[in-house]
């Protein structure tokens, strides 16, 4: 296998992994014997009732607990920690969701911070990666081993996937999710409608290169799409021109 076809499978696979860690269905984890759910997208179950969060961070996953909590004091002791992801990528029953990213690694407690809704006091943890490995949610315990595909950790970090299909489908979801009066205002401001003629506003499609809207007024439903001046290279950027081209109260 040539040098270039090596490249173009390690960052094919790097681009699926780091789809999965962006966008999680459900994540397992193990830390000495402390295990749980993180509870996918949400952060909520878990060993420490329900207060575990998770994010990508450069293809460095990115654990926050409460301070005093164990998964806390295990990562003051750089214990070794596995997690187990489940692709939440496409609709749900879809083949994109039979995926299973297994990252291993040790963990780092990286700092303190206060939430900003309650005051309380977490701990930010990073996992330091080892391994990471992909493999179909389907495949049985017993599955041959080439069944399970070892991603490189040095594709996996790239910055090249920091706009991948998972964090832009988490983007798209959030902004529909929570962002809706703003969507409002923006297709109003367009399209010189009145804000209370329009009904309902999503955006349909979100990539470095711009965004599609859809949304029903008065008259029906409709869709334009809109191009970004130049195409966004990270996620900063990406909201930097949603916010330009739609409303500046998106994030």
């Amino acid at each position: 296998m040539s040098t270039e076809t090596t490249y173009r499978d390690g960052h094919r696979l790097a681009a699926a992994a780091r789809s999965i860690l962006s966008c999680p269905g459900d994540v397992q984890l193990v830390v000495d014997g402390i295990t749980g759910s993180l509870g996918g997208p949400s952060g909520l179950g878990g060993p420490d009732d329900g207060h575990l969060e998770m994010q990508d961070d450069g293809g460095r996953p990115v654990l926050s607990c409460p301070a005093g909590s164990p998964l806390a004091i295990a990562a003051t002791d750089a214990r070794g920690a596995l997690l187990v992801v489940t692709s939440g990528l496409g609709r749900a029953g879809s083949p994109d969701r039979d995926a299973t990213l297994t990252l291993s690694g040790r963990l780092e407690a990286t700092g303190l911070e206060q939430c900003p809704c309650c005051d309380e006091l977490r701990m930010r943890i990073a996992l330091h990666l080892d391994f990471a490995l992909l493999a179909r949610g389907s495949e049985p315990d017993g599955a041959p081993d080439a069944t399970r595909i070892r991603v490189p950790l040095s594709a996996f970090a790239s910055p090249a996937h920091e706009l991948n299909r998972g964090f832009l489908q988490r983007s798209t979801e959030h902004a529909n999710l929570c962002h809706q009066d703003e969507l409002r205002h923006a297709v109003a401001t367009l399209t010189r409608t009145r804000l209370g003629e329009v009904v309902g506003v999503q955006l349909a499609e979100l990539c470095a290169r711009g965004v599609v809207l859809q949304w029903v007024d008065l008259t029906g439903a409709h869709t334009a799409t809109l191009t970004f001046p130049r195409p966004a290279r990270t996620a900063s950027e990406l909201g930097e021109l949603l916010r330009s081209e739609l409303h500046a109260g998106l994030c």
